[in-house]
Parts: C-alpha cells; structure tokens; sequence
C-alpha cells in the first residue's frame, strides 16, 4: 500500500513538475509573439494615439478657423459689392 502511495505521489510531483513547464514554456511563447508584434507594428510606422489625437485637434480647429475666415470674406465681400453703383 505504501508503495502504491509512494508512486501516486511521483506522479502528483511529475505532474507538477510538467505544468510548471508547460507554464513556462507558454509564458516564452506568449513574450516572443508580443515582441515579435511589437517590431511587427514599429515597422509599419503607424502613429500612436496620443499623436493621432494631436493631429486630429490641430485639424478642427484648422477647419473652425478656415469657416471663420470664410465667414468674414463673403461679409466683406457682401460689403464691398453693395458699394459698388
């Protein structure tokens, strides 16, 4: 019976033993699949989403301020045709 108990308890250790490898091995795998998508996406220069949204911003307010200077020009030259006899 003893014996019997001695080997379930190896098992149990080589079970162990083999999950703790198999963990390891998969904690190996995972980190060299995120590098490898890190250079992956570096590669393809794409921007980060903190520069996306600097340019997004720069480009409102590019759009806000041209409907601005449209405004004022149709004004002025709203004026400047009812001058003219």
């Amino acid at each position: 019976m003893s014996a019997q108990n001695r080997m379930f308890d190896d098992l149990s250790k080589l079970m162990t033993n083999a999950m703790g490898v198999a963990q390891g091995a998969r904690n190996e795998a995972e980190t060299a699949f995120n590098s490898m998508i890190d250079r992956w996406l570096a590669d393809r220069n794409f921007v980060t989403r903190e520069e996306f949204e600097a340019v997004r911003d720069m480009a409102i307010k590019a759009r806000t301020e041209n409907a601005e200077l449209r405004s004022r020009i149709e004004a002025l030259e709203g004026k400047k045709a009812a001058k003219k006899p």
